[in-house]
């Protein structure tokens, strides 16, 4: 078998058709490792250990599955925007993202004098009056440090989708 990396931690031709073949999303079947090996002409195994040593070396930063919201009933998607304090942002921050409604938050800088948002939290609810409360609860955690807030609806569904290798040439 090929090796996984030179000494520079570089893919290898097998990591490369790997890479390609996974990133468009895994085959929705029981195996999915299996099937990519197969197309491979490696094992299941291997496919596996492959993707751990991506993780492992950072070229690959995460498998996950990515929900259709809106296929699931979840319609008012709201990115909550926060106007915080910059002493206190990093321990709010923290409590606002382990919410369990909160599905990323993170730090952004502010782009005055037209956005004065620093902080961002995304929630998910079935309707806007569904999410309120949520909204509610983090104004709350946020408390005297927050100064302004709003909510940007989603309207439509944005393909999410990470870095994309071209196509494979002579050269890989």
């Amino acid at each position: 078998m090929t090796t996984m990396t030179d000494t520079a931690g570089t893919p290898d031709a097998i990591d490369l058709v790997l890479m390609r073949a996974t990133q468009g999303g895994l085959p929705l079947v029981p195996a999915p490792y299996a099937k990519i090996g197969a197309l491979l002409g490696i094992t299941e195994d291997a496919v596996i250990a492959r993707l751990a040593a991506m993780q492992a070396r950072g070229t690959l930063r995460r498998i996950g599955a990515v929900p259709n919201h809106y296929a699931l009933g979840w319609r008012a998607n709201g990115m909550t925007v926060w106007d915080v304090d910059d002493a206190r942002i990093d321990v709010l921050g923290e409590q606002i993202g382990m919410l369990p409604f909160v599905s990323h938050c993170y730090r952004r800088p502010r782009r005055l004098p037209h956005w004065p948002y620093n902080l961002f939290a995304m929630v998910h609810a079935r309707t806007r009056e569904e999410a309120a409360p949520l909204v509610a609860r983090i104004a709350a955690v946020l408390g005297d440090a927050c100064h302004a807030h709003d909510v940007l609806w989603s309207t439509r569904i944005l393909k999410k989708t990470g870095l994309r290798l071209p196509p494979a040439t002579e050269r890989d």
